[in-house]
């Protein structure tokens, strides 16, 4: 794959110039015409020795939102997919998407399908999205499938959006609280400390302590952040482990308050996921796989698993969650009522409504609950350094 630098005229005879990635300058060409370019200059561009050495960019959730969201509108206007694809390797700004499309763009050329040449990217295109463009190739129904794909994404994005930014101000004034501490304690607090032991003031219990633990990160700060710093790194490969998944993903779920937030996320995620995957014509035990895979909780995924087995077995879908204890009972009596109809996408869509909402208000409680608790946090942390060094202070001045 080349890069090449062009310059051209638009049909309203507006210059334009920019990038783009193609096998061949006939290539580029084409996919410039495509888009109603009159191309009047092009040249191929030497790669950079990073870019040569590099292993490839990252493509971001919302990159393939925005791609997932231009493909379902480009196929509602009748565009066909080579067209619509080589449209999209001129619009795409990212490198690493726009990279991907033209290779996809040169598969599809050369006989492969959308989803054979999607499936050659597993880091961009997940099974799921792989999953439900197979089932529209199948069905026909691709241009459908691509309007709950880029649905779908728009949602998922939010939601996890919504979770993480209702922990990043908390987790920001937690961290410039610990800095601003531990700062005090190792250049502060020591010039003091030589004062008192001078005066030889009876220094009160917490006082002490206060000392004790800035002696002790003068001492051996560098030591005890090297062994956060390896016991970080430990815990991170650890968690990339079946037992080290589990350990943390059971911690998210049964931390205080937070612990809710991300079951309900998970809920949503899980009835949204498969809600999708029913209604693009998976297999339901295919659909149950893969929302296991992409749920993003290793306690939940198997717990899925297990209802694969369950329904492998001749059982319902309500029949096999009623046995896992972290899907709401509520969920299962719904799923019912949806199997008995022969409603279930209608029904899982309600649910996975029901918990977007329940995630918004989760979200808005918490942050209204974090506020007074840091400012209670950073209240008492605050009251407790200035008491520890002020008050042996106003001894010090009564015995003068």
């Amino acid at each position: 794959m080349a890069t090449f630098e062009y310059q051209a005229r638009d049909k309203s005879g507006e210059v334009r110039s920019g990038i783009i990635d193609a096998s061949s300058q006939e290539g580029a060409l084409d996919a410039l015409h495509q888009t109603g370019l009159i191309v009047t200059s092009i040249q191929e561009q030497p790669k950079p020795f990073l870019t040569r050495i590099s292993l490839g960019g990252r493509v971001k959730q919302k990159d393939l939102v925005i791609f997932s969201r231009q493909l379902a509108t480009l196929f509602e206007a009748q565009i066909p997919i080579v067209q619509a694809l080589k449209a999209l390797v001129v619009e795409t700004g990212k490198k690493a998407l726009q990279k991907a499309i033209a290779e996809i763009l040169d598969d599809i050329t050369g006989g492969l399908s959308l989803s054979q040449a999607m499936a050659k990217h597993p880091r961009i295109f997940s099974s799921f999205y792989i999953s439900l463009i197979r089932s529209g190739e199948e069905s026909g129904k691709l241009q459908e499938v691509f309007t709950y794909l880029a649905d779908y994404l728009e949602r998922s994005y939010y939601l996890a959006n919504k979770a993480r930014n209702a922990l990043v101000y908390p987790a920001f004034v937690l961290t410039v609280f610990i800095l601003v501490f531990v700062l005090m304690l190792v250049v502060v607090i020591p010039r003091l400390s030589g004062i008192f032991e001078e005066a030889g003031v009876a220094l009160p219990i917490y006082t002490q302590i206060v000392l004790f633990i800035s002696l002790f990160l003068r001492k051996f700060g560098f030591f005890l952040l090297l062994l956060i710093l390896i016991g970080a790194v430990l815990g991170w490969r650890w968690g990339k482990t079946p037992d080290g998944k589990i350990f943390f993903h059971r911690i998210q779920l049964n931390t205080p308050f937070i612990g809710g937030l991300w079951r309900k996320l998970y809920m949503a995620r899980l009835t949204d996921n498969l809600r999708t995957l029913i209604i693009g014509g998976v297999p339901i035990l295919k659909a149950l796989a893969i929302t296991g895979d992409v749920v993003g909780n290793e306690i939940y995924r198997q717990a899925i698993n297990g209802a694969i087995d369950s329904v492998k077995g001749g059982n319902t879908i309500s029949a096999a969650f009623e046995r896992v204890p972290e899907i709401p009972p509520l969920v299962t009596a719904m799923m019912r009522i949806g199997e008995l109809s022969g409603r279930l996408d209608f029904i899982l869509a309600s649910i996975g409504k029901f918990y977007q909402k329940e995630v918004d208000a989760a979200v808005e409680s918490l942050v209204a609950l974090i506020e007074p608790l840091l400012i209670v946090l950073l209240g008492g942390g605050v009251a407790l350094l200035v008491a520890s060094i002020m008050i042996p202070i106003y001894t010090l001045v009564g015995n003068l």
